[in-house]
C-alpha cells in the first residue's frame, strides 16, 4: 500500500481529468505510474545496451554508401 500526499493543484488536474474520462483518480494515478515505470524501463535498457555506430548499423543492414542509388 503506498499513500501520497498531492499538491492541490496537482490534485485538482487529476480529479478533472478522472471525471472528464469516467475514471476513477485510482485507475488514473495507477496508468500514469505504469507508463512512467515503463518509460524508465525501456531508457535503463537502452543504456545497458551496446550502442552501433550508423556505419556499423550500415554494415550490418549491408547497406552501401557506394551502391547506384539511380535505379529507383
Amino acid at each position: 500500500m503506498l499513500n501520497v500526499e498531492l499538491p492541490t493543484a496537482l490534485e485538482k488536474r487529476l480529479e478533472i481529468v478522472a471525471r472528464k474520462t469516467g475514471r476513477t483518480k485510482h485507475d488514473v494515478v495507477v496508468a500514469a505510474i505504469v507508463e512512467q515505470i515503463q518509460d524508465l524501463e525501456d531508457g535503463l535498457i537502452a543504456l545497458e545496451g551496446d550502442w552501433l555506430s550508423l556505419a556499423e548499423v550500415k554494415e550490418r543492414l549491408g547497406l552501401d554508401d557506394t551502391s547506384d542509388r539511380s535505379n529507383g
